[in-house]
């Protein structure tokens, strides 16, 4: 018999919600039929829609000293409390960018951790990362951190194959360190491992249910994060679990009864999808998505954190006080101190992301640079629209780099056709019938210009 009750959830009166049981399967399930591995992995649709709940409260976390270290030298010391010192900036007390995450292991990772927290910082909060062992939950409880991540694979290609247990003892020993950390009053987040390749009605809703229900006993949180480890999750309407987003979203929501607070998404980019992914968990309940600076992180990276700090303005409005042009900062130092390379047309951080080479493009920006300017570049991120000057920028790309280099304003503000900018036009062009294929430098420029100058001073042509 069907029973109904009054959900002060949806504030509707629902069906009671199914509760799923363990599925202990004596062999894997691998997905085969829509990840053969020896092919692109399928998109599957079942054409359910399950509704957009955005929840009260939206944040982003950072994996910037945890994922983030995974794929590149590690930071030193010093690295880190300057990028740590970056995120509090950027957060500004907003609560936005709620916490980082930091692994232990090394004495030079806990010789950082200890420094972080001295700084007495509300936002960003330190947290840690560690495998579901009792060995690592010791170094969490010596250090005296509030909350940990604990990794605990859900899908069989990690529980059957990298750890070689049943889903029955997999979980009882996820459950014995969860238990663990809520004995010693640390918050557990469980990092739900490769969550877009698992059993979500067979293994992830009852884990979810048992550490819910460890929650209630305890009267402590138990949070979970939901790892695309692989990148493969999309967010297409309609389409069909492991793969679905917005389903994986849901069904932790409504059949394991996790609140939006303690649900997080972590996602990375091996299909192009993270941001896109990351903004669908808020858009159906996930009150945060976990980043890192730059994206950077294990083989294609993760969400980037300034990618999500615009996608969080865009939704609500509002920067909530978060200081944005800290996000260029940050791409300066990481360039400039850590020589990380930001590739150029990298979105809000690259030399390129708002500098144009066409001239027709050139010629609006001259005219009114919201033309061709996504926002206020200038006033948000304290990154001015620039022009590069090459074989294809025309007389208003030299006019508009002119006025911006020189910081001509007003009346003394050039037009494409002053005689200084046809001149410059003139000696580019000849450069390039000379067989010349890269633009021209800043620098270049100036020499021209002042090498023009010069020979009208003395008599011999120019401006």
């Amino acid at each position: 018999m069907t029973t109904v009750e009054f959900s002060k959830r949806t504030n509707l009166i629902e069906q009671a919600v199914y509760k799923y049981s363990l599925q202990d399967v004596a062999e894997p399930n691998l997905f085969r039929e829509i990840m053969p591995y020896k092919e692109i992995p399928k998109v599957t649709f079942n054409h359910r829609h399950v509704p957009m709940v955005v929840p009260d409260e939206i944040w982003i976390t950072d994996t910037t000293f945890r994922d983030g270290q995974q794929s590149r030298s590690p930071y030193t010391v010093d690295q880190i409390l300057r990028i740590f010192d970056f995120l509090h900036e950027l957060d500004n007390e907003s609560g936005v960018i709620r916490q980082t995450e930091f692994f232990i292991y090394s004495s030079r990772d806990r010789k950082a951790v200890e420094k972080c927290l001295s700084k007495g910082y509300l936002y960003p909060e330190v947290t840690t990362w560690i495998r579901a062992k009792e060995e690592d939950f010791k170094l969490v409880s010596k250090m005296g951190i509030k909350e940990t991540g604990i990794l605990v694979p859900c899908s069989d290609y990690h529980i059957f194959k990298k750890l070689n247990l049943s889903r029955k003892q997999a979980i009882e020993m996820y459950i014995s360190i969860v238990k663990l950390a809520l004995e010693n009053g640390v918050i557990p987040r469980c990092h739900f491992e490769d969550i877009t390749r698992a059993d979500f009605y067979g293994f992830v809703v009852p884990f979810a249910n048992e550490l819910m229900k460890l929650s209630r006993q305890t009267k402590m949180p138990i949070k979970i994060r939901a790892c695309d480890t692989l990148g493969l999750g999309v967010s297409y309407p309609g389409a069909a679990l492991p793969r679905c987003v917005q389903g994986i979203i849901y069904g932790l929501r409504h059949y394991a009864e996790v609140p939006s607070e303690w649900i997080e998404w972590h996602g990375h980019n091996d299909f192009y999808k993270v941001v896109t992914n990351s903004t669908t968990a808020w858009l159906y309940g996930a009150s945060a998505v976990n980043t890192s600076i730059l994206g950077i992180g294990e083989r294609t990276g993760n969400c980037p954190l300034e990618a999500m700090v615009i996608e969080y303005a865009q939704l609500r409005g509002t920067t909530k006080n978060m200081k944005l042009e800290v996000i260029t900062e940050i791409a300066n130092y990481f360039e400039r101190e850590i020589k990380y390379q930001i590739p150029s047309r990298t979105p809000f951080v690259g030399d390129a992301f708002n500098k144009t080479r066409a001239g027709i493009h050139a010629d609006g920006i001259l005219k009114d640079e919201e033309i061709y300017n996504i926002f206020d570049t200038e006033r948000i991120l304290n990154r001015p629209v620039l022009v590069t000057v090459d074989s294809y920028s025309g007389l208003a790309g030299i006019a508009f780099w002119m006025n911006k280099y020189f910081k001509l304003e007003g009346e003394r503000r050039i037009n494409k056709r002053d005689p200084m900018v046809l001149k410059l036009k003139e000696d580019i062009d000849k450069e390039y019938a000379k067989g010349r294929v890269t633009s021209f430098s800043d620098e270049e420029l100036e020499s021209l210009i002042t090498f023009s100058i010069e020979g009208r001073e003395q008599g011999k042509g120019g401006f």
